[in-house]
This record gives structure tokens, sequence and C-alpha cells, in this order.
């Protein structure tokens, strides 16, 4: 059973951004749906949400130019100054609702986001985002090394590879983590 101290828990909505959620379409939209549902149910419990999303310079100069990454965003011209009206519409953040913006895959890497969650006295991290393999996979890592325990919402989460996805929170994820539906995890922040 999953239970939460909604004082010491947050809620981390990970790169849920116009330009990603539309490289990944049909896939995105139950993900973006049950999303909304879910904070909703934190907001409602008094749980912290915090936005996580990727973003760059004009010019991208913390992109590694010998690196892959760099390859495909830069002659694309997206992911550049991210803001909260970066954030699908149905997700935009409230004003007490902090925005990270990342640079790398992992949400903790270069950014503030350790320093919110120890600050503010959290412990516990609910994940949902896009993609499963990407921002998820590496910040469940992160997160799991830093002694955060961690809930992965798996309907809330989405990969272009739908065996990729199942494995991963079906079996990888859970070395490290809690994995839970939307309703379980509504419920048990419903129950608070």
């Amino acid at each position: 059973m999953i239970t939460f101290e909604p004082a010491k828990t947050a809620l981390l909505v990970m790169d849920l951004q116009t330009e990603i959620v539309a490289m990944y379409q049909e896939m995105a939209t139950p993900v973006i749906e049950r999303t909304v549902g879910l904070v909703a149910a934190a907001r409602a419990a008094k749980v912290q949400v915090i936005y996580v999303a990727v973003g760059f310079r004009p010019g991208y100069p913390e992109l590694n130019r010998r690196g892959p990454y760099y390859a495909t965003i830069a002659p694309s011209g997206r992911l550049q100054n991210t803001s909260v009206d970066s954030i699908v519409p149905e997700l935009r953040p409230q004003a007490d609702e902090p925005l990270v913006i990342k640079r790398r895959v992992n949400a903790f890497c270069g950014t503030d986001l350790e320093l919110l969650l120890r600050h503010r006295g959290i412990d516990t991290l609910i994940l949902t985002g896009i993609a499963t393999s990407g921002v998820v996979l590496s910040t469940v890592r992160h997160g799991f090394d830093h002694d955060y325990r961690q809930v992965v919402v798996k309907d809330c989460c989405g990969d272009v590879d739908p065996e990729v996805h199942r494995v991963l929170t079906e079996k990888v994820f859970l070395r490290q983590a809690t994995v839970g539906s939307a309703s379980e995890v509504t419920a048990a922040l419903q129950s608070v």
C-alpha cells in the first residue's frame, strides 16, 4: 500500500513541455490526462508540485558540441528560453509551484532541485514525465543514490518504445522505487 506524508512529499512533473509532447503525440495524450488528475490530487493534499523542464540559452552553450544530443537539438532551434509557458496548457504551474530548468536528462544534474527539496524537508518523490527511458530513469537513479523514497506513476510516464517502458516500470524501477498507477497514487493522496 502506498502512503504519503504531504509535508515531506513532492510531485515532480517532468518534461511535459509542448515541444517535447509534440514529439510523442499519441502516447503523450493519455499521460497528460492522467497527470492532470494526479496534480489536482496532489494540490488538494497540500503536496508540493514541482515542474522540471529542459531548456537551453540561445545558441545552446550548455550542450556538448561533440555529443549526439547537440547534433539533434541545435539544428532544430527547439527548447530555448524555457519558461512556465513551455509547459502544456493543461498542466501549467500555479504561482507557488517552482519550475526547475535542466540542461541535462537528469532532473537533478546542474539544477537547484536538490536545494528546493532539502529546504522544504522533502524526502519522498512522486515521479511523472516523458520519457520513461530518459528523464524518469535518470532521475530515479539519482534520487535513489541520494536516499529519496520514490514512487513512479507508471501510467503518468511514457516512452516512444512501449517495451522499454514496460521493462523499466515492471522490472528496473522496482529495485529503487515503488511503482504504482495514477489511480493508486491518487487514492493514496486522497486518503491523507
